[in-house]
């Protein structure tokens, strides 16, 4: 596939809806496991290489046991399966960061990074990282993600058309959606 073709490829894909993906994934062997941006990074890595991508997995030694409670303590190790979107762990945050606290794409996807490391944080590190990038957040609003594509075309969409109804806003996403899906299963 050529590199424009790729690119195309790479700005389509996210307007995909899950089950879309696991279609993709079927007709060419591939896993449909993981987060919506894992599962759209290893079909790009496929269509460049013909491969499926080698999956970095989050070793088990890192993982909290199952059922156990995380340990709620600023130097207890965030483990993977115990940071979790409750009210426990953010009254926890909020004590130690403050009101402003509120859960984020960017606080998981540092943990994430962290897991595949092998260097978990201590809930004190996180706490820190979280309060700096929030604080950076504030002086510059941070981009929406690209696999995020319905907020990115809504946002662009009511830049361009400030007077647009909800019916023409859900309209328009819905033809620029199927374009892209067109244009991806043409491809793919």
């Amino acid at each position: 596939m050529n590199k424009e073709k790729l690119k195309q490829l790479q700005e389509s894909l996210p307007f995909l809806h899950r089950e879309e993906l696991r279609l993709l994934c079927e007709r060419h062997a591939l896993s449909i496991r993981g987060s919506k941006p894992q599962v759209l990074q290893r079909i790009l890595y496929f269509v460049e290489t013909g491969k499926e991508r080698e999956e970095k997995k989050i070793p088990s030694v890192l993982r909290i046991q199952k059922g156990a409670a995380p340990s709620l303590h600023l130097q207890s190790l965030m483990l993977y399966g115990g940071y979790k979107n409750d009210l426990k762990t953010r009254l926890f945050f909020k004590k130690i960061i403050g009101e402003y606290f509120h859960f984020t794409a960017f606080g998981i996807d540092w943990l994430r990074q962290r897991w595949l490391a092998g260097q978990p944080p201590t809930y004190q590190e996180f706490a820190q990282m979280w309060e700096s990038e929030f604080k950076k957040g504030q002086q510059q609003k941070p981009a929406p993600k690209k696999e995020w594509a319905y907020i990115c075309f809504t946002q662009q969409f009511l830049k361009m058309n400030p007077k647009a109804t909800r019916q023409e806003l859900l309209a328009a996403w819905h033809q620029e959606r199927e374009r892209h899906k067109k244009m991806i299963f043409g491809l793919l």
